[in-house]
């Protein structure tokens, strides 16, 4: 139906809705003032979304966890002492991730990556606005970095039947795999779904993310990276304005307020000057980012803290 209406059709509605509404949030405080600018005199607040801890910590990484604070599982805001954990003992539980992750891509008939070179991860829907190409779109720097610093990178998702547009990049990113196939080992999987979306946000090293701005409302692929000690390398757009603390829970691509098209520049710069040597060179440094981003990302944004404030806010709650 909403394909039929035009645009001043879903304002009008959405304008209805808005009206007939006690409770107004955004999920995400970037996705709030967007939606008070588009419906200025509305009270919209934001409750920024979480996800389930115990559904996508790994087990491996999850053992750690028991050790650290039993009842985690119900209290996630225990993992805040996440910075107590042993640096062999954090890298050790991702290696047993990422051996699974490589596993399955190998048993999906993709390439053979080597567990001991970084993998750079961007998996979910395919869309424009998504922008999955960015990394791609300066093959020769890329290729120069990866020969400085070796990555590997793996795409996985699915576009919308109805979505051209996120048909087409996927039929753009096949052909940029082929085109880099023996200079940057790069995975495309096919078959996207809840199992190998756990394996993908465990088994990454680096979970990438580069929506165009203002767009993406809160998005929460990257909290389940947190979780599990990958840190996130994103376009401040989302949850990641609030999640982003650089060099701790992971890094920025550019500043808020950039241009869109600088941000491919942006992301390479950020991936060959800060990402990938402190990963390829300072055991130490990594995993103190990695236990950076579960005790401040994973233990804030999970969806105990959500409904709590759902609860609190909206359905218990007096708001005028």
């Amino acid at each position: 139906m909403l394909r039929e209406l035009g645009g001043n059709d879903v304002l009008n509605m959405s304008r209805l809705a808005l009206n007939l509404s006690s409770y107004v949030n955004g999920v995400a405080e970037r996705h709030q003032e967007t939606a008070a600018r588009m419906f200025p005199g509305y009270p919209i607040r934001a409750i920024t979304n979480g996800v389930h801890p115990a559904t996508w910590v790994h087990p491996a990484v999850a053992r750690l966890f028991d050790r650290l604070a039993p009842h985690w599982p119900h209290e996630p805001d225990l993992l805040g002492r996440a910075d107590l954990l042993d640096d062999a003992e954090v890298r050790a539980a991702h290696a047993a991730a990422k051996v699974e992750l490589l596993g399955a891509i190998r048993d999906a008939g993709g390439s053979v990556l080597d567990p001991h070179v970084p993998v750079v991860a961007f998996a979910r829907r395919m869309t424009s606005y998504k922008r999955p190409h960015l990394l791609l779109d300066d093959p020769d720097r890329l290729v120069a970095i990866a020969q400085r610093f070796p990555v590997q990178v793996v795409f996985a998702g699915k576009a919308h039947p109805n979505d051209n547009g996120g048909r087409e990049l996927i039929t753009r990113l096949h052909d940029d795999v082929q085109r880099l196939r023996g200079k940057v080992p790069i995975a495309f999987l096919l078959g996207y779904d809840f199992a190998l979306a756990r394996k993908l946000v465990a088994g990454a090293d680096i979970w990438l993310n580069t929506p165009q701005p203002p767009l993406e409302a809160s998005g929460t692929s990257g909290m389940k990276a947190a979780l599990n000690g990958v840190p996130s390398l994103s376009v401040l757009d989302g949850w990641w304005v609030e999640g982003c603390i650089e060099g701790v829970t992971g890094w920025a691509i550019g500043a808020e307020g950039d241009a869109p098209e600088a941000h491919g520049a942006a992301l390479l710069d950020k991936l060959e000057k800060a990402v990938l040597p402190l990963l390829h060179d300072e055991p130490q440094g990594w995993a103190r980012v990695m236990k950076g981003a579960i005790a401040k990302a994973g233990a804030v944004f999970t969806s105990h803290r959500m409904m709590r404030r759902y609860a609190a806010e909206a359905y218990l709650g007096r708001h005028g």
